[in-house]
């Protein structure tokens, strides 16, 4: 009698520890729709449905391009309301010999994965409407539509995942329509998401959006890297794990992976010093002005929060902003040129 009690309780114990063990594994793995992207230079993860939450962006109108409006009305798809969660891929292709002088040393393709609540039916409709061509593969219809002057193919993964690329070939759509088909712990992602998802901050809340790279992709050009005329302390071979978290106020964290100790350094002691020239300029505008400006000193509070640090071959940039003080500095954004003087009459043409 005693074995017999023994051997079942065993068996609950190994199945109860086996469970317990997927179950944080699955917690500690990459989102799903990040773990279908194929291999890539860059991923940028944004969890739609939690900073709609904090946001309500759905509930502000946006005026979308005739072609996407198309869209909306033939699959009732609207993305602010019906999307949750965002992947997205960018792939650097070298452009061919020879360039024109000046020219991009390299092509920036994307592929991306959505999820999010969709009418599979309207969605295959419009697809097959407007496709060139339909392949079958493992079992999963890819449709290639043409949109504005670019390729883009696209399946439909499951009844709320969706996955898209504009590469050239096909590899990019199979790999993500084969990851689908396995299963979460036997699929990590791709090479760049399994080195570095682990630096991605989860807590004490998980990170709402974040992205990881190669900070060279857009913005290399002859070696150098260069953010609106601004060149920066960093090689263009350089990986950035950037993360947006909210917990109340909002917080910006930016690593660096440099080559070797001395390199993070002198990011460190290069930002340093910028951030001390533009926190010295804050001041003195808002000294200089009679009414304190709120975007003025939102920036100003918001770069007096800012900190450098390094450990060891890695430059850490920290940042956090309350709602208010984003809200002081969207207000503060100017307007699209031409749209203050136009007619009071011009929405009706």
């Amino acid at each position: 009698m005693r074995k017999r009690t023994v051997i079942p309780l065993i068996i609950a114990v190994v199945a109860f520890l086996a469970l317990g063990l997927a179950l944080y594994l699955r917690a500690k793995a990459p989102p799903e729709a990040a773990r279908l992207l194929p291999e890539c230079d860059a991923i940028v993860y944004v969890k739609l449905s939690t900073v709609r939450t904090f946001t309500h962006f759905d509930r502000t109108p946006v005026e979308h391009s005739a072609y996407f409006q198309r869209f909306i009305d033939a699959t009732g798809i609207e993305p602010e309301r019906d999307l949750d969660e965002i992947a997205l891929a960018m792939h650097r292709v070298p452009t061919p010999e020879p360039r024109k002088p000046g020219s991009p040393v390299a092509d920036i393709f994307t592929s991306e994965v959505f999820v999010g609540r969709f009418d599979g039916q309207r969605l295959t409709r419009y697809l097959a409407s407007s496709a060139t061509a339909r392949e079958s593969y493992a079992g999963v219809d890819i449709y290639t539509v043409p949109i504005e002057g670019e390729t883009l193919r696209v399946a439909q993964l499951g009844y709320d995942i969706i996955a898209m690329s504009n590469m050239p070939l096909v590899e990019q759509i199979h790999s993500m329509v084969d990851r689908s088909r396995a299963s979460g712990l036997s699929s990590p992602g791709s090479s760049l998401l399994a080195t570095h998802y682990r630096d991605v901050p989860q807590l004490p809340l998980p990170s709402q959006a974040w992205g990881i790279g190669h900070i060279g992709l857009p913005f290399s050009q002859d070696g150098n890297i260069s953010v609106m005329g601004l060149q920066l302390p960093l090689s263009e071979n350089t990986d950035l794990v950037a993360s947006l978290r909210y917990s109340g106020s909002v917080h910006l964290r930016v690593e660096e992976f440099a080559p070797n100790e001395d390199a993070a350094q002198h990011t460190v002691e290069t930002l340093t010093t910028v951030l001390g020239i533009l926190r010295a300029l804050g001041s003195e505008h808002l000294q200089s002005v009679p009414v304190r400006d709120p975007s003025a000193l939102a920036m100003h509070d918001v770069l007096t929060s800012a900190t450098i640090t390094q450990h060891g071959k890695r430059a850490e940039l920290n940042i956090t902003a309350t709602t208010d003080q984003l809200k002081a500095l969207t207000a503060a954004q100017p307007s699209p040129a031409g749209e203050t003087s136009a007619p009071a009459d011009a929405s009706k043409h």
